[in-house]
């Protein structure tokens, strides 16, 4: 037993001389062609590295200036910078063979930069794969099979301290950058499923974090390589983190818990999104509160459409269902979707008409009753177009009085609605698109004035073109016919909304009501009037009898209208 210990003893002895002259006699540079040979072999791109120092007590070598060639299509500049990469060594085949087994790999402020092509393929494609050939720049990839990489590297640990990673678009130049990243992966094998977290200052503020399982590696295609993880983000930019360029006028804060998962063919991620001061289009504004999204969607890789099979959008109480597929190509996204909301709270949704772009009378606001929809979303989601029955219940236009806007109607009939306008049914066929929104079979019950009816546009800067006829409570029609002095018939009065949302204006539409039902009124009238006194052959009305007619209507209404004015 003593004999063995003191051979134990000598060796020991021996490998303690020769850690403490190794230093002297090995120039640790001598490794750095098989070491570059190696990390080359195994992510099947050139990799050079600077001057090499050697380290037996911390079992390692580091590396100065270590750069990873990116895929020839994307371009010349390194696909990784690095001011350091340290290599853990075993340090027995070192030192009696110089043999150099790679236990851990550790790249110290790296700077990545991630490109994407035009048809989709990732400039990482081919990172690690065997025989591998330059991306396509313009042409999407076959569908490969998943397989692993012959070419194998196995590390028990590969970490990632304090990097930089560019994500961006090959053809346009756009970038956003992730600081502080930091990737952990144990047991790592391109052969081999592996553990990794990774987390990441995201664009403008915020944190990302993941925590999952991937591989084994996709020999053909490294981003086809299977993947399950736990995601969390913090304080998320939307417009910073590059989702705005796919829908312009997107932004806001969103915290998202969810998980993603990939089989090499399709992605499925699901999840829970709270946004705050959410915008959806250029010409709106934040909502006044928080939005929910519950969602699953199932994402095709090599086709880049998808398909949202479920998503559930709430503030408050107010829930619409939103379903469909998409189709991305470069940047941009295809939409032909439904959004199907039912019976939502006015109070829970007023929010969120300013980041829809929704533009009430200046000093007013929606307050309670229900809002339904059923709508289709199709075409560019940079500008989709938005249609279907839009439908307002038992709600009222708070700081509104409509009745004073009508007082050139409304005044004939002594309706008035008060402060606020109280709105018992509003329906109509909207459509909304970049050069506007269009309005068709427009029915507004107001219980203090009557039915209004007709059709209209609003344009992109908010101007007002409608075309309405009011069926009032009360004889409006009559009160303007005796007035004139005849008779008492009459039913609706058509008029015109003008001006903007924010200050829509009603005018009299005089002529219609000439050539319309009143008009046929004043007519028969005439009519009637003439022959009970002249007899048949009378039974035109003179010429002089009809522009006394109009010139006392449209008197009426000139004058009414520069009353209203100078009210204003």
């Amino acid at each position: 037993m003593k004999h063995k210990l003191r051979i134990a003893g000598i060796v020991l002895g021996v490998i303690v001389v020769a850690v403490i002259a190794l230093p002297f006699g090995l120039n640790a540079n001598s490794f750095r062609p098989k070491l570059e040979s190696e990390l080359s072999a195994a992510l099947g791109r050139p990799v050079t590295v600077g001057n090499l120092s050697l380290s037996l007590m911390a079992g390692s070598v580091t590396a100065q200036d270590l750069a990873i060639a990116d895929d020839p299509a994307f371009g010349q500049s390194p696909f990784v910078r690095a001011k350091f990469l340290k290599v853990g060594v075993e340090i027995l085949p070192l030192i009696f063979s110089k043999s150099l087994h790679v236990t851990e790999l550790t790249l110290e402020h790296p700077e990545i930069t991630l490109l994407r092509s035009a048809a989709g393929t990732w400039n990482f494609s081919t990172l690690g794969a065997t025989n591998p050939t330059p991306a396509a720049a313009s042409t999407p990839a076959a569908a490969p099979s998943p397989q692993p990489a012959t070419a194998d590297l196995a590390v028990k640990q590969l970490d990632v301290k304090d990097g930089r990673i560019t994500v961006g678009h090959a053809d346009t130049g756009q970038t956003h950058v992730y600081d502080t990243v930091n990737i952990g992966v144990r047991n790592f094998s391109f052969g081999a499923q592996f553990p990794f977290t990774l987390t990441a200052v995201l664009p403008n503020g915020g944190t990302l974090k993941l925590d999952g399982n991937a591989g084994p590696i996709n020999s053909t295609d490294t981003s086809l390589t299977p993947l399950q993880a736990q995601v969390s983000v913090k304080q998320l930019d939307l417009a910073a983190s590059g989702i705005g360029e796919l829908s312009p006028g997107i932004s806001g804060m969103a915290d998202f818990d969810g998980t993603v998962g990939s089989d090499g063919q399709e992605v499925r991620t699901s999840g829970t999104l709270q946004a705050r001061k959410l915008q959806l289009v250029q010409s709106g504004g934040p909502a006044g509160r928080p939005v929910q999204l519950k969602y699953a969607v199932a994402h095709q890789l090599h086709s880049q459409s998808g398909t949202i099979s479920e998503s559930d959008i709430s503030m408050g109480k107010a829930v619409a269902q939103l379903t469909g597929n998409y189709q991305i190509q470069g940047q941009t996204a295809t939409l032909d979707m439904k959004l199907n909301a039912q019976n939502m709270p006015v109070d829970d949704l007023e929010a969120m008409l300013p980041a829809l772009g929704v533009v009430l009378p200046s000093g007013s606001r929606l307050s309670g009753g229900t809002l339904s929809a059923n709508l289709t979303i199709t075409g560019p989601a940079s500008g989709p177009v938005i249609a279907g029955p839009i439908r307002l219940s038992n709600s009222k236009l708070a700081g509104f009085d409509l009745g004073s806007k009508l007082s050139s109607i409304s005044k004939l009939s002594g309706a008035k609605t008060g402060a606020d306008t109280s709105i018992q049914n509003l329906s109509t066929d909207a459509r909304v698109a970049p050069d506007g929104v269009r309005t068709e079979k427009v029915n507004l019950t107001i219980p203090a004035l009557g039915v209004l009816t007709g059709s209209g546009s609003i344009g992109p800067g908010g101007a007002l073109s409608y075309q309405m006829t009011a069926n009032l409570n009360g004889a409006v029609v009559t009160a303007v016919t005796q007035m004139i002095g005849l008779g008492d018939k009459g039913e609706s009065i058509p008029f015109f909304i003008r001006g903007t949302t924010s200050n829509p204006s009603f005018v009299p539409d005089v002529k219609g009501m000439l050539t319309g039902q009143i008009g046929s009124q004043i007519g028969n009238a005439l009519k009637s009037k003439l022959l009970s006194k002249s007899g048949p052959k009378y039974a035109a009305p003179a010429p002089q009898q009809k522009t006394s007619v109009m010139k006392k209507l449209t008197g009426w209404f000139h004058k009414n209208k520069k009353d209203q004015n100078a009210k204003k």
